[in-house]
């Protein structure tokens, strides 16, 4: 083969190579040329997502905020039902575009994915008998709290110096300290609200502290290094905050008029203005 054809060949396969690229290197301009958004939402996790009971159509709070972050864009959204272990893996591998199910930033998925600015921050609570005299987190340190097994919780009680009891499942963790098993659990504020009500009715009463064991901003996952996403989708974010729509839609799944009467009181904030601790 001549010296002219291996050049030839060599400069058509760069060309190819580098159109490759850049059809894949804007994720965004694909998004927009199919006019669809793939969502991807919890599976069945209420009220994030899940299957309605008599519909079987998904319905939650963060499927209305597919549906509404596409419509700000311009676009139809494709909800698609994911495990909790498969939020990351499926935005980073790219079969869905956006990941909008309660996901927490963390150093390790921050290593994996991109986050948009935190559309609210969650906590994890800590809920205690009603009688103890302790009033912060720190009242708790070298005490028993039960959680669940490999969550957030567990890994909040470790950073409190407390000794974790954890379980297969949050009632089992709530039964510890009804027996006395542990002096508090922690969980999710919403698991916690609707414990701590459920206790004023069925067996010793519970009240929640107020600080936070940890802060975890929740934000919408989405592949690295795809810059004209991030900024079209923390665009559409700001937007829904200010016409009212991300408030509207709390208000609807989690709210005061809900069995989880939770209060939103964090905007869409640049996720450098937050302080908290960095999970793991």
């Amino acid at each position: 083969m001549s010296n002219r054809n291996v050049f030839r060949l060599t400069t058509i396969g760069t060309c190819l190579c580098a159109a490759s690229l850049l059809a894949h290197a804007d994720q965004w301009s694909d998004i927009s040329a199919r006019k669809e958004l793939r969502c991807g939402t919890f599976a069945d996790v209420p009220p994030f997502a899940a299957p309605d009971p008599k519909t079987r159509e998904m319905v939650g709070h963060d499927v209305d905020l597919c549906h509404a972050l596409a419509k700000e864009l311009g676009l139809t959204a494709k909800v698609t039902p994911l495990s909790v272990e498969a939020r990351v893996p499926e935005v980073k591998l790219g079969r869905v575009d956006v990941t909008i199910a309660n996901l927490a930033y963390t150093k390790s998925r921050g290593e994996q994915i991109q986050f948009s600015d935190p559309y609210y921050v969650a906590k994890e609570m800590l809920a205690v008998k009603a009688s103890d005299p302790g009033t912060a987190k720190a009242d708790f340190k070298g005490k028993r709290l039960s959680s669940t097994k490999g969550s957030t919780s567990e890994l909040s009680i470790k950073m409190n110096g407390s000794e974790p009891v954890t379980f297969q499942d949050t009632g089992s963790a709530f039964m510890a300290v009804q027996q006395n098993k542990s002096a508090g659990m922690v969980a999710n504020t919403m698991t916690i609200t609707k414990l701590v009500n459920q206790s004023k009715t069925e067996g010793v009463a519970l009240k929640m502290i107020k600080e936070p064991m940890v802060l975890q901003p929740i934000g919408i996952g989405m592949k690295k290094d795809e810059p004209a996403l991030l900024a079209k989708v923390n665009g559409a974010l700001y937007a829904l905050e200010k016409s009212g729509e991300l408030d509207r839609i709390w208000a609807k799944w989690l709210g005061p008029n809900t069995e989880y009467k939770m209060v939103r009181e964090e905007k869409v904030t640049p996720l450098a203005d937050l302080k908290f601790e960095l999970l793991p």
